[in-house]
Parts: structure tokens; sequence; C-alpha cells
């Protein structure tokens, strides 16, 4: 599987569809050493406009109000970044965004980890993330490569910080 996706993106000319673009994402960022971000469209409001916006690439993603945002994402092995988890302390990526999040792991494997408990992801599973402090750990050799639509939400379930400080050892 590609690092960067192919992005097409369809459109009309003199009332027929057409493809209007079709190319590799070119907004794309890699905030530590492996983790691939390529933010591949976003909206701004709801219902959508079709016009596409531009988007700043961030670690973590700020969805527009009323909007939302599609990303993939490859999550290198946390050994590949340095991540140590030390016990009884939180994940150093835990954090939070005010979304709800439809993410489809693609390929590999990957730990989701919440507060209370984590489990194993893996290709296939679907993860509704619904505004709650989590973490992602690549607990294996290879990356796991995400798709997520992110969108706005009007309150998180918890009281934790809107987005933690990102603590990488």
């Amino acid at each position: 599987m590609r690092t960067i996706p192919r992005r097409i993106v369809t459109g009309l000319r003199d009332g027929k569809s057409i493809i209007e673009q079709d190319a590799v994402v070119n907004n794309v960022s890699e905030h530590f050493p492996g983790l691939i971000i390529s933010d591949i469209w976003s909206t701004d409001t709801v219902p959508a406009e079709f016009e596409e916006k531009i988007i700043e690439n961030t670690a973590f993603p700020n969805t527009p109000k009323n909007g939302s945002y599609f990303r993939y994402v490859q999550i290198p092995p946390d050994q590949d970044l340095g991540i140590t988890a030390l016990e009884g302390q939180p994940h150093p990526l835990m954090h939070q965004t005010n979304t709800l999040d439809y993410i489809i792991i693609l390929s590999g494997e990957i730990y989701l980890i919440v507060d209370e408990e984590e489990t194993l992801l893996q290709a296939g599973d679907i993860v509704i993330q619904r505004g709650t402090n989590h973490a992602w750990s690549n607990r294996s050799n290879l990356p796991c490569i995400q798709l997520a639509v992110l969108l706005d939400a009007e309150k998180r379930l918890n009281n934790y910080d809107y987005l933690r400080t990102c603590r990488i050892k």
C-alpha cells in the first residue's frame, strides 16, 4: 500500500460528470518520523459545499466548525517514534478532539487506548470515536494505515482538555 494516497475528485462540466482531479495528494506532513498524515478533503458547512477547502495539515486535527475532515494516516511502530508508555501514566500521545470520528484500519495493526482500557485493532476493524480521550499505540514492527472521517461535534463526553500536549520521549 502506498504511503501517500492518490485522490480522484469528480465534478461537472456542461451538465456531464467528469474527473476534475487525479493526482497523488500534496497536503502531506511527517510531524514525527514515519507518522505520515495526508489530509484529503475538508468541509466547513453542513450541508457540505462541493468546493475544495485548504486544510492546515497538523499532527492532531483541527476540524472546521460545522465541518468535516478526511484524513489518511500512516502510524509507524512506537519503537520507531521513541515512544515508551510508563506504567501508571497516560500514553505519551493521549489526546482528545472535539469530533465524532469514523476510523477504518486499512492495514497493519494498532492498539486503541482509552482511559480505562485498550483493544487491538486489525485491518478491516472500524472505530467510532466519540470525542473521548484516546491514543494509538503501534506495538508491531510494521506501519498501520488508517482512514478517518472527522465531524465537528457539539460537546465532549468527558472533561479532559480539548487537546492534551503530546509528550514524545
